[in-house]
């Protein structure tokens, strides 16, 4: 039997992780931001690497990795002038795979 404090904090525990996964989900509702997931679901990627394989135009790319990385779903590495992005969330990688295998079987 659970106490009402305990009950208390099974709903606002709820309500975050809903909260989270609504945010992730609005993310995933832009097609350009789900594609750059996609890719990088498969590895790390530069910018040029991302703009070449979606082929759309860098500032766009940039735009929406900036969008990405403010909202802790991917983190950068630089090597020399080449900054590298990869998928920083576990939560993220599980639904972009999940994803993936799903709408982009190969």
């Amino acid at each position: 039997m659970t106490t009402q404090t305990e009950q208390n904090h099974l709903v606002d525990d709820l309500h975050m992780q809903a909260d989270a996964a609504a945010s992730l989900m609005k993310t995933l509702s832009n097609t350009a931001r789900l594609m750059i997931l996609c890719q990088l679901v498969e590895g790390e990627r530069s910018v040029a690497e991302l703009e070449k394989n979606l082929d759309t135009k860098q500032p766009n790319v940039s735009q929406q990795l900036a969008r990405l990385r403010m909202e802790g779903y991917v983190s950068t590495r630089r090597d020399g002038r080449t900054i590298y992005y990869s998928l920083a969330d576990d939560r993220v990688i599980s639904v972009i795979r999940n994803l993936h295998s799903t709408f982009c079987p190969r």
